[in-house]
């Protein structure tokens, strides 16, 4: 890739403090739109959560839930997971193989035991139901004895995979290996790679669907997912060499996440028309030797980084900044990411009786739900032991 020119990067803007406040304010845009998800698994015929609320939809709806939860699942996660590859090389830098990998153990390890050993069992078996009988305690030692726990990472397998990738991250520090500087400009190199960078990830993804279901679990983490978060992780790591969230060219953003998700719209609209869907056939949408997997493989990957770009320069550009409710919510973004399965689904138990659209109920219990799980965190974990790792 060119370095960047003086000329490329003359609108920029620069960050005004050490801290990337526009990273900050990303993370719990994030979050929130984790809560939309898990609030349309809910109500929408697609997707696996704790508890549903589920009625006959029409084929509107059906298609506003299926296009939603596909778009949002192309790039918010991965997102998230390109934002801490590029802080884990920075933490690495600054600290070494055992202090980086004790700092994960201890802010993504932990929570995540938190998760599976209290968080998660509570919720099921007191709000979800999905537990069965015989007492709480009866159900727990036997979440322990068959081995349940290690897929009962609920949210937190983002963190749980997060960790993996940090410790093999450090790992290959230890024996040496420094990642190589990758500057992207305004020019074709550039615009060659990160175009290259898209074909891979589809290649890739197509590849492990063609073997792996694409719907398919291991351990709660779906393989199908994997090429995309491995590759984003790792484009984190190579940004930070690069400076990409402050040097990469707002133009270059801009103009190339337009092409992206302009190139994703027909090819949505051809798989919708021609995949199956519209005929209740979305087999083919999961995996397998075929045109409609390859070429959703292809729409999520121009959506994976189509609106990553995007969201860098509306982000730098706008919110480079913080106020007292913006940094409130920044706070407690990794706060709510832990506690607010119990909170929506709670909240989703109250509005079961309310005759809405499912549209509008998860629009709604999205925003009952984050007003109450941001509450939960300010006012009980941030003001407990474990604010130390919230």
């Amino acid at each position: 890739m060119a370095d960047i020119s003086p000329d490329a990067t003359a609108a920029t803007p620069q960050p005004r403090s050490s801290r990337l406040l526009f990273i900050d304010n990303m993370r719990w845009s994030m979050i929130i739109l984790v809560l939309s998800m898990h609030a349309c698994d809910t109500y929408s015929p697609f997707g696996n959560w704790y508890y549903v609320d589920r009625t006959a939809s029409g084929l509107g709806t059906m298609l506003a839930f299926g296009v939603y939860q596909n778009f949002l699942q192309a790039f918010f996660m991965a997102a998230l997971f390109f934002i801490a590859g590029y802080f884990a090389a920075a933490a690495f830098d600054r600290k070494g193989f055992t202090s980086f990998v004790r700092d994960r153990c201890l802010r993504l390890g932990v929570p995540t035991l938190l998760y599976m050993f209290v968080i998660g069992p509570l919720t099921q078996y007191f709000l979800s139901w999905t537990w069965g009988n015989g007492g709480f305690g009866h159900q727990w030692l036997k979440h322990l004895r068959d081995g349940e726990w290690l897929s009962e990472t609920g949210p937190m397998w983002f963190c749980a995979v997060l960790l993996l990738f940090s410790i093999l991250y450090g790992l290959g520090r230890m024996t040496g290996w420094r990642e190589p500087k990758v500057t992207l400009g305004d020019d074709r190199a550039s615009r060659l790679g990160i175009a290259g960078f898209v074909t891979v990830m589809a290649a890739a993804t197509f590849l492990v669907r063609v073997v792996i279901d694409g719907g398919a679990s291991v351990l709660n983490v779906h393989p199908g997912d994997l090429p995309q978060y491995v590759l984003m992780f790792a484009a984190g790591v190579l940004g930070h060499r690069g400076n990409w969230l402050v040097g990469l060219p707002e133009r270059v953003c801009v103009r190339t996440a337009w092409f992206a998700l302009a190139a994703s719209v027909p090819l949505i609209a051809a798989l919708i028309l021609f995949g199956g869907g519209l005929q209740g056939d979305t087999a083919r949408y999961s995996g397998g030797f075929n045109l409609v997997s390859a070429c959703k493989c292809l729409w999520e990957a121009l959506i994976c980084v189509g609106m990553g770009l995007m969201m860098l320069a509306v982000y730098r550009r706008h919110f480079d900044w913080q106020g007292p409710i913006s940094k409130w919510l920044s706070d407690n973004a990794f706060g709510v990411y832990l506690i607010h399965p119990p909170i929506l689904i709670g909240a989703a138990i109250l509005l079961h009786t309310l005759a809405w659209n499912g549209l509008a109920k998860a629009l709604l219990l999205t925003a009952v739900a984050a007003a109450g799980s941001f509450a939960a965190s300010a006012l009980v974990l941030r003001k407990s032991p474990l604010r130390a790792i919230v």
